[in-house]
């Protein structure tokens, strides 16, 4: 597979971000689902996988989470998993057993190397502390560890809380900030070399890519290679070799 994947940062590590979309309990377990999809597959793959940073849900699931993924050419296999993915179900949190559509977000960005020459600026950040609201990691948080912060100029938004010590978080923080912000400056190049293409560009980021039927039919389709599976609860268990190898093949 390795053949598909010559991108400058398709060898590298990578962060996962997980965000449910509206739509409160039946979103949250469904962003809660699709982390389980994923950690069934880095496992199948023996690629290291730690949680950075989970709040969860009120009733189930969670809010958001962030994960760091270690393993051979994962940035390359996973970068098009970045987009919206819908499920459609009858919701077990709905006593009346009616059909809901739910939405989350997922964003895989590289884990660039310490020495990428990004420059940060102090005086664009703001660094907030707070106390850690799920287990990310053997231990629960019992002082205001977890550090989340703001790059002002572009509004993004990285937090950690998997280690006990507020100055290890802000560290790890650090990084995926770097890593945040070079990501953003590839995306704004392809995204200047799609304009100047008019061929067909590809669905970016906020735009649904894959969708999960589990009620009235059963399948799983990708809107973008067009690949269907009519068994979602063998995708959900983490086979997504169909849809990752598909696109290596369509890119």
């Amino acid at each position: 597979m390795s053949c598909f994947l010559s991108g400058e940062n398709d060898a590298l590590d990578i962060y996962l971000e997980i965000h449910a979309g509206a739509g409160g309990t039946e979103s949250q377990d469904w962003a809660d689902m699709l982390r389980r999809m994923y950690l069934k597959w880095f496992d199948k793959k023996s690629f290291q996988s730690e949680i950075i940073s989970e709040h969860k849900g009120e009733e189930a699931g969670i809010k958001s989470s962030t994960l760091k993924v270690s393993g051979e050419y994962v940035y390359g296999l996973m970068k098009k998993e970045s987009g919206v993915h819908r499920l459609v179900r009858i919701s077990p949190f709905d006593s009346g057993a009616r059909r809901h559509t739910s939405f989350a977000s997922v964003w895989v960005y590289p884990a660039v190397e310490e020495d990428i020459d990004i420059k940060v600026e102090e005086k664009d950040l703001r660094i907030d502390t707070y106390r850690s609201s799920g287990a990310g990691g053997q231990h629960v948080n019992v002082t205001d560890s977890a550090v989340r912060i703001t790059h002002l100029p572009t509004k993004i938004v990285v937090q950690c809380q998997n280690q006990r010590s507020q100055h290890k978080n802000k560290e790890t923080c650090y990084k995926m900030l770097k890593a945040r912000l070079y990501e953003h400056e590839l995306q704004k190049r392809e995204e200047e070399e799609q304009k100047k293409m008019t061929s067909k560009t590809d669905i970016g980021w906020g735009h649904q890519i894959r969708s999960y039927v589990l009620q009235p039919y059963q399948l799983v389709k990708d809107l973008r290679s067009k690949i269907e599976n009519t068994n979602p609860e063998d995708v959900l268990n983490g086979n997504l070799d169909l849809f990752i190898e598909g696109h290596l093949q369509n890119s």
